[in-house]
């Protein structure tokens, strides 16, 4: 964690957001949205993902899209990755950070990566293998995202035990951090703080950030809950775009904007200059100008006095 920050923002609008959209985003305005969300201070974008082309079209220029962002001083440039082969496109093109899909449901990694939840850790553990072969300035973080954590549309709940067992799991294969994602929208923030905090007590600091979505209207309120067990990264999407197309009903990441007006009220410092990230919401007016935006301070507009805890 930077210094002059005290919660780093993922921005997941170009790999999450556009994996869902209906119309597709051109590569220069993905270029576009990416530059001036760092432009903004965002210091960590996940700029795509690496899958074939005829399951998620939007991807297809994933190799393309990261050697912009890679021109970007300062950028963590973040990818995900669904099995070896698109680990392997990601680790080339020279991503700083690789995430993969790991799923708790057996339903939903059946779904998502055609692979049991036991045969995705096999997999990770290929993956970081292979990461370890590389030279050292060539060596990504690898992150195992682990999905449907705190339930899914496929099979309804899902075991605590066995969630702190892949976290356990992701670990042994090599992984360097594990994120916990909300990827249908069923966490409250009782449950957010109960997890949390066995997750982290099996794996420690190797613990990284909360992916959380808004589906039901919960997604702030469990952004405070992990606040409270001392999360400090979090996942969200400018305009809200985004969510799993193997989650039914589960579309809504967390609303950037929305996200970070609340911590800096709250006088956490973002590095994010909120201005120049609500003007950001034009690139995607153009680019997909047919997609639904989402966002209560784009609309509401910032308030009278407001005092951001990030000075500019």
């Amino acid at each position: 964690m930077d210094q002059d920050i005290d919660i780093l923002i993922s921005e997941v609008g170009p790999r999450d957001g556009l994996q869902n959209t209906k119309q597709f985003m051109t590569t220069e305005y993905k270029k576009k949205w990416i530059s001036a969300a760092a432009a903004a201070g965002l210091r960590e974008i996940e700029v795509c993902s690496f899958v074939p082309p005829k399951l998620i079209p939007q991807m297809a220029d994933a190799a393309e899209v990261v050697a912009h962002s890679l021109s970007i001083p300062g950028l963590n440039v973040a990818a995900l990755a669904p099995n070896f082969r698109g680990a392997q496109s990601a680790m080339e093109a020279g991503v700083h950070k690789l995430t993969l899909t790991i799923s708790v449901s057996k339903a939903h990694s059946l779904a998502n990566v055609r692979m049991t939840p036991d045969e995705a850790i096999a997999s990770a553990k290929k993956i970081c293998a292979f990461r370890d072969s590389l030279p050292k300035d060539q060596r990504p973080i690898i992150e195992s995202g682990l999905s449907t954590v705190f339930g899914c549309t496929l099979e309804g709940a899902v075991s605590e035990d066995e969630v702190v067992r892949m976290a356990v799991a992701s670990v042994e294969a090599g992984c360097d951090e594990v994120g916990l994602a909300d990827t249908t929208g069923y966490a409250n923030p009782e449950q957010i703080r109960r997890v949390f905090k066995k997750v982290r007590a099996a794996i420690g600091d190797k613990l990284s950030g909360a992916h959380l979505h808004n589906t039901r209207g919960l997604g702030l309120a469990n952004v405070v809950a992990a606040l409270d067990v001392g999360v400090t990264t979090f996942d969200s999407s400018l305009g809200g775009l985004g969510g799993c197309p193997f989650a039914p009903g589960a579309s809504g990441n967390i609303v950037t904007e929305d996200l970070v007006f609340m911590l800096e009220a709250m006088g956490l410092r973002t590095g994010i200059d909120l201005e120049k990230l609500l003007a950001l919401r034009k690139i995607l007016e153009e680019g997909i100008p047919d997609e639904p935006l989402y966002g209560y301070v784009p609309l509401a507009g910032i308030t009278k006095g407001f005092v951001p805890a990030t000075r500019h």
